[in-house]
Parts: C-alpha cells; sequence; structure tokens
C-alpha cells in the first residue's frame, strides 16, 4: 500500500473515534526505520484500545497487518507499526511528558549533521 492511502487510511479509522490532537510528522531524513509517525491522543485508557483496534482493524482489512503492537492492556500509550507508518496513541499526560513531536523536529537530518560537522572540522 502507498504510504499516502496508508496515513489517509490510519487518519481516517483515528477520526471516526474521535482522536484528539493528531499530528503527522514526516521522519524519513531522520530514520531509516519508518518514513511517518502518527500521534494522537485519546482520553481514556479505553479510548486508547478502541482507538488503536480501529487502526489494526482498518489496515488488516487492507492487505496492512501491523508489524507489532506495544502497550495494548490498560496501557497509557499504544504504539501500532505499520512499517513505513508508526502510529503513537497516548493519553495527554503521556503525550505532554514524551513530547515526541518536539523530539523529532530537534533531531538534525543526516545531511544538516553532516554539514556542522564538515564545518566544525575547518
Amino acid at each position: 500500500m502507498h504510504i499516502d492511502a496508508l496515513k489517509t487510511l490510519v487518519l481516517d479509522a483515528l477520526e471516526e473515534l474521535k482522536a484528539r490532537d493528531i499530528a503527522v510528522l514526516d521522519v524519513s531524513r531522520l530514520t531509516s526505520v519508518t518514513d511517518l509517525m502518527v500521534v494522537a491522543s485519546g482520553t481514556s485508557n479505553r479510548h486508547l484500545a478502541a482507538l488503536s483496534d480501529k487502526v489494526i482493524q482498518a489496515a488488516k482489512e487492507q492487505g496492512v497487518p501491523p508489524l507489532g503492537v506495544e502497550g495494548e492492556a490498560g496501557a497509557d500509550w499504544v504504539l501500532v507499526d505499520l512499517g513505513d507508518l508508526v502510529v503513537h496513541i497516548m493519553l495527554p499526560e503521556t503525550r505532554e511528558l514524551y513530547d515526541l513531536e518536539r523530539l523529532w523536529a530537534d533531531l538534525p537530518t543526516d545531511g544538516v549533521a553532516l554539514e556542522e560537522e564538515a564545518h566544525g572540522a575547518s
């Protein structure tokens, strides 16, 4: 499945069950592990479970079974690994604590890191 179609599928599943503060992070230049991360908040542990179940079900129906799921039972953070796209669904307090959006935004891209090394060496 093309990454844009997978992103739309995930966003539709999250929006259908009223996920809050959905953010899409393009991390393709920062890591080779995945291309996109979707971060969303839920209102309770049950809401997180329902949101992750919906994402998993929608992905499976389109022939994209998750590579892994972490934190399902009563967790305050559920991760659904769909390969090119990783979904993080968290309680607001957990999301604020880990602040993935800032963490990934602050990382330099490989090109920037190499450029900084070159300038520092001269």
